[in-house]
């Protein structure tokens, strides 16, 4: 039976074409129903109800629906297609674990350890402007930047270092020798997989000093396990990018400041281990 409704009429959306509104959406993507897109839209909401149902409603029916259903329209989280699923399982069951237990073994601290590059041109965030009319801010088309490291850790410490130059093997060992520097227990430290970390000079530094240090990496293109990637969310999308950053001395300014200010907050710093992808690594931390 085909029920069909005019535009603007009541809504005919039934409890049971709700389920399927939401298990549709939280169990598959558009590319599953032929759609060249993985993203969700009203519009191709609408064409699938009609397509299963007969039904037609409006754009604003369905929102509401789903809003009922307690569904937004969301910025999604990306995760890289070439993510290999079994490893990470591997890592979150077997892996860390493993650590974890090293940790204790050797009254090690566990930090996380992600590094980016900040350049001047980068810019963040929103502002409000009459409608049709894109609001005009100043901003700077000079090029150039800045290389950054941080480590922290699951009580909220953080450690950090900002370079010119592009980061090598010789100058993250440099930064491992700050780390080390007038610490009292060993540390351990996992970080992604970046041709820098596996290079000879830093594979040389953590074996000469295995009593102090101890060197571990995450699977391969999952960047949302590590917890230090909010460091750097914070500081380019929240702090530095809304700033009118004016040329590289300005920026360096900025970015130590920025970085200064987070360093002091202990507590939201901690917050970086309580998203969905990271909670794993919430563990109690003496650094």
């Amino acid at each position: 039976m085909d029920t069909r409704s005019a535009p603007g009429a009541a809504p005919v959306l039934t409890p049971a074409m709700d389920r399927w509104l939401q298990d549709t959406i939280l169990n598959s993507t558009p590319v599953d129903h032929d759609y060249d897109t993985e993203l969700w839209t009203l519009k191709i909401l609408v064409e699938l109800l009609q397509r299963r149902f007969g039904v037609w409603v409006a754009d604003s029916t369905v929102a509401l629906h789903l809003h009922r259903l307690d569904l937004s329209c969301q910025r999604p989280c990306y995760r890289a297609a070439e993510q290999d699923p079994e490893a990470v399982a591997h890592f979150l069951l077997y892996q860390f674990p493993k650590i974890q237990r090293l940790a204790e073994k050797i009254g090690a601290d566990l930090g996380f350890e992600d590094e980016t590059g900040v350049g001047v041109m980068t810019r963040a965030g929103r502002t409000w402007g009459a409608v049709g009319h894109p609001p005009v801010v100043p901003a700077t088309d000079r090029r150039g930047g800045y290389n950054s490291l941080s480590v922290i850790t699951a009580t909220g410490a953080l450690r950090y270092t900002v370079t010119e130059p592009s980061i090598d093997g010789e100058r993250y060992v440099a930064f491992l020798q700050q780390l080390l520097r007038g610490r009292t227990r060993p540390l351990i430290l996992i970080a992604d997989q970046a041709s820098f970390h596996r290079s000879a000079p830093v594979r040389q530094f953590v074996l000469a000093h295995r009593t102090q240090l101890r060197m571990f990496f995450f699977p391969t293109h999952s960047p949302e396990l590590n917890p230090d990637e909010q460091v750097w969310n914070e500081i380019k999308h929240r702090q530095v990018g809304k700033q009118p950053i004016k040329n590289k001395p300005d920026l360096r300014k900025r970015l130590y400041s920025a970085l200064k200010s987070l360093q002091q907050k202990a507590d939201k710093i901690r917050s970086f281990f309580q998203l969905p992808d990271t909670e794993y690594a919430a563990i109690p931390d003496s650094a």
